[in-house]
């Protein structure tokens, strides 16, 4: 209060007198994006942002590890390591001992262990007051530091990069760290250990084309810069002006190369959660499947709640089309809020773009993680215009398997939720292989080496379907459909005349109950006669069982014995 005060009588004396010397050393800061004077209290107050226009100021790395660690809790590494000036460049040794003076630290990097939560973890922070935290020698060392212990102590892994990219006095010294990092973390990435990477402002240069790029897990602060080259080097070689928003976090996350934008007042619970959902404890793993053997019966599979199992069998093949498609029919989206509370989505394909037309990310179901991977329709016409109706590009399945990849680093089962009418048809979808992405998919499905269950909730077209649904079992509710195409499209291409799709429907055994007896699945799912959001209990209530169920069976076996069986499955659909 006493600060605000004198802050007022400071704004009202500036109003009539032109010099500015009542105001106290360090009691105002001036935001860069708003331009407006502010009491420091309150941007420390308010986590370094601007109270005024939500703007990010820059963190000194020790105030970031406060903010993000449990107090007392951060242990120091690797102090004292030397720059060498390999360049002999002059003037640089004294830069560097001047920097040391003025900041505190030996360099641009501080490294150490903490407490996140619960979890001790490896942590990197890098500091911009320090030549812009340039990557030299020392930066790289200490970072490679940091990630082999890691890897010997079996952490995980969070670097916070913030950085002008290479240091231009240690020329290809400073280059070389670009691969001795990313080569460390390599070795962290196949001993099967997490990794975060946290990209704030700016991220540039070898720091971005290095370890910045290489998280498991890759979330940014809002509208970070974030680029190899910066925008300035850019616009000078194209000689054209960038767009607004170009290379900034949100740019990212639409462009597939982020998880999540995190705001600094979210970020520590945010890690915390990420933390959790990765913890490596094979005691915990054996308690979790016990829990769920305990609470199975010898009639596990009969269990559905309160709902009518039987299936109806009136229905004809047009008429459990029409109820796939139905507008009312509960999505994806809301089986992941009814089923896993906890859910935290990611995004991005690392390649080019995130498609919002499927949903992924990890979640916990009875305390065991997950990776639940989703096609998305929406609930209503501007929702499934934002998803593409559930049609995925080729981004989108690039998306699918960059997580059931990292599902199976970190010996998570996978749960698709399969419902689309196929897989998008377009120029670019073309242009970017979406033959391709559903090949590779189906390719690496069948030898992923954790447990893979699919469940078929609304439509299943074609190969679109298939490349969600190459598992060790497949699933479908009562009234969903799985087929070569759609019943219009195969009565186009086989008749001439699409105005035949409730014959197509009749001759294409789509239906549950006809896949099921060509054994192509294994479960049907009952579902209740009018089937809304809000009679979804009723099916989840049964899924919840029958998944307890199936990862105790799945949990249990090899790895090899887990491949060899999915493998079979496919191998012998058909009568030979």
């Amino acid at each position: 209060m006493e600060l605000r005060n004198r802050f007022k009588k400071v704004v009202n004396r500036s109003k009539t007198e032109t010099v500015n010397t009542e105001v106290p050393t360090g009691l105002l800061r001036k935001c860069n994006k708003c331009k407006a004077a502010i009491l420091t209290e309150e941007v420390k107050a308010n986590y370094y942002t601007c109270p005024k226009c939500g703007g990010y100021f820059r963190m000194h790395a020790y105030r970031r590890i406060e903010m993000i660690t449990e107090h007392g809790s951060f242990h120091c590494w690797d102090m004292g390591l030397t720059t060498h000036n390999p360049l002999e460049y002059k003037g640089y040794e004294e830069k560097v001992k001047m920097l040391q003076e003025k900041t505190g630290l030996d360099e641009a990097v501080i490294t150490g262990s903490a407490l996140i939560g619960e979890q001790k973890v490896a942590l990197a922070v890098m500091d911009g007051r320090f030549m812009m935290a340039s990557m030299g020698e020392v930066v790289g060392e200490k970072i490679t530091r940091a990630i082999e212990r890691a890897t010997t102590e079996k952490l995980p892994l969070i670097i916070f990069c913030c950085s002008g990219g290479a240091r231009m006095q240690e020329g290809i010294v400073s280059l070389m760290q670009m691969a001795k990092t990313s080569a460390a973390l390599k070795r962290h990435s196949d001993a099967g250990q997490l990794y975060i990477s946290v990209l704030t402002e700016p991220t540039t240069g070898g720091v971005t084309a290095s370890f910045g790029m290489l998280g498991d897990i890759i979330l940014a602060e809002p509208k970070a810069l974030i680029g190899f080259a910066g925008p300035r080097v850019i616009e000078q070689t194209i000689g054209q002006k960038l767009p607004k928003g170009f290379q900034r976090a949100e740019y990212l996350l639409e462009h597939g190369f982020v998880d999540a934008i995190v705001e600094r007042k979210d970020m520590k619970a945010t890690l915390a959660h990420i933390l959790q959902l990765h913890v490596k404890q094979a005691e915990e793993n054996a308690q979790n499947k016990n829990v769920m053997s305990e609470t199975e019966n010898s009639d596990t599979d009969s269990e559905t709640g309160d709902m009518d199992t039987s299936i109806n069998s009136d229905l004809t093949a047009w008429e459990r089309v029409e109820k796939s498609r139905r507008n009312d029919r509960p999505v994806a989206e809301d089986y992941i809020e009814a089923m896993f509370p906890d859910f935290m989505e990611f995004h991005g394909d690392r390649y080019a773009k995130d498609d919002t037309a499927i949903i992924g990310g990890v979640a916990t179901f009875h305390g065991m993680p997950v990776t639940v991977i989703a096609q998305a329709k929406g609930r209503n016409t501007k929702e499934n215009i934002a998803h593409n109706f559930a049609m995925p590009s080729p981004d989108g399945y690039r998306k699918a398997l960059r997580l059931m990849k990292q599902a199976e680093k970190f010996d998570r089962p996978v749960l698709c939720f399969v419902d689309t009418p196929g897989a998008f048809c377009g120029l670019e979808a073309e242009e970017r292989g979406q033959g391709e992405a559903i090949a590779r998919n189906i390719y690496e499905m069948s030898g992923l080496r954790v447990p893979v269950l699919s469940i078929f909730i609304g439509e299943g077209g074609s190969g679109g379907a298939l490349a969600m649904a190459t598992a060790d079992e497949v699933w479908m509710l009562e009234n969903s459909i799985y087929s070569i195409l759609s019943p219009e499209g195969y009565a186009t291409i086989l008749w001439k005349d699409s105005k035949r799709a409730k014959e197509a429907a009749k001759v294409m055994k789509l239906t549950a109950k006809d896949l099921k007896e060509a054994g192509v699945v294994e479960e049907i799912i009952p579902e209740p006669a009018t089937y809304i959001k809000e009679t979804l209990q009723e099916v989840t209530d049964c899924l919840d069982t029958k998944i307890t169920a199936y990862l105790e069976r799945y949990a249990n076996m090899n790895k090899e014995e887990l491949v060899e069986k999915r493998y079979s499955r496919f191998r012998g659909v058909g009568k030979w």
